[in-house]
């Protein structure tokens, strides 16, 4: 599998599909038991996949505890990325003093993941999310500081707002502490909301980009056409579904590109996303997350497909969204607020 560094701005290698271990338990009532995560771990590092990610939250901590006994003598052929959680079903309770993103929160689950994982150091700590309390400046400090007490290698923020990351890189870099190295956000065919900030801004600032949920939950299976079997009923959360004309029109095309090329329409949308992947000027990276061996086999096969620049182009355009104010603004004002023709960009020509 191929490797690259995981943005611009950092030495993180990482490989072209990470690993996602949200199913790394049972403890929600669905999920993988402990012998099949380790199948699926196998099956992954036999494939050349390195990048492992998971979170304090998932599985209520069984799939950090999961991992530690599947990694347990080859630790250091992984990354191994985290999330620490800020309240809700998580190993630590939900009490005022176990929830939010303070240095206090943040610095026991750090010292919680690292006893569940057995590892000495986690190679890319993510916030999970934002508590929209604790000051950005609070969180940055905290990284730079479990850095400098060899805790965490890389610090990355997870489902924030672009404008928070982008204060939160700025902070880090003007005051000379542990980079903010990568960001994490849902990204798909059918949730392309990331095209209007959150994208454009780790490409802009050469941070890497982990994008979870690359079949929409499943609905880019197209299964959820003819039943409601899988994540919809047997967990009934982060499930997307036909309710808009984008939606619809974005599942037959998958279904067309894929009846076109032979090959499952999972495979297709995840091919989308890795071709995207390769046309970004910073690491960008999906996050799958396979409940079976099966599922992880149709994920990998994906590295194979080639769509070609025409159905590549035509999955693009029928799912592309409305950015919005200012961008549309912008786009369209840009040739006239540059002089139009009169304006070039690049080296001036030479007589």
């Amino acid at each position: 599998m191929e490797h690259f560094t995981f943005g611009r701005n950092n030495g993180l290698r990482v490989s072209a599909l990470a690993l996602g271990a949200g199913n790394f338990g049972t403890r929600w009532g669905y999920g993988a038991d402990a012998e099949t995560s380790r199948a699926l771990v196998d099956r992954f590092a036999e494939a050349g996949g390195t990048a492992i990610d998971t979170a304090a939250s998932y599985q209520v901590g069984e799939s950090e505890e999961n991992l530690g006994r599947i990694l347990a003598g080859r630790r250091e052929r992984f990354t191994i990325a985290t999330k620490f959680a800020i309240g809700g079903a998580t190993p630590d309770g939900s009490g005022v003093l176990q929830t939010g993103n303070g240095r206090r929160a943040m610095f026991r689950s750090v010292e919680d993941s690292l006893r569940r994982l057995d590892t000495d150091y986690l190679d890319l700590l993510y916030v999970h999310f934002p508590d929209f309390v604790t000051p950005v400046e609070e969180i940055v400090r905290a990284f730079d500081d479990l850095a400098s007490a060899g805790k965490i290698l890389y610090a990355g923020l997870s489902n924030f707002p672009a404008w928070m990351t982008a204060r939160g890189v700025t902070l880090a870099d003007v005051r000379g502490w542990t980079p903010i190295s990568a960001v994490q956000f849902e990204y798909s065919l059918v949730e392309r909301s990331g095209d209007r900030d959150n994208l454009p801004m780790a490409e802009a600032l050469g941070v890497g980009a982990a994008l979870w949920s690359p079949l929409g939950g499943g609905l880019l299976t197209g299964k959820y056409r003819s039943s409601s079997a899988g994540r919809l009923t047997e967990w009934n959360r982060l499930v997307h579904a036909e309710d808009e004309p984008v939606k619809a029109a974005t599942v037959d095309a998958v279904l067309d590109a894929a009846g076109e090329l032979g090959v499952p329409p999972a495979r297709v949308a995840v091919a989308w996303l890795l071709e995207r992947a390769r046309r970004s000027p910073t690491g960008v990276v999906p996050v799958i997350g396979p409940r079976t061996v099966d599922q992880l086999d149709d994920y990998l096969a994906a590295l194979d497909v080639d769509l070609g620049a025409e159905i590549y182009d035509r999955l693009d355009r029928v799912s592309s969204i409305p950015l919005g104010q200012p961008h549309e603004q912008n786009a369209a004002r840009r040739s006239t607020t540059l002089g139009g023709d009169r304006f070039r960009t690049g080296p001036i020509p030479s007589a």
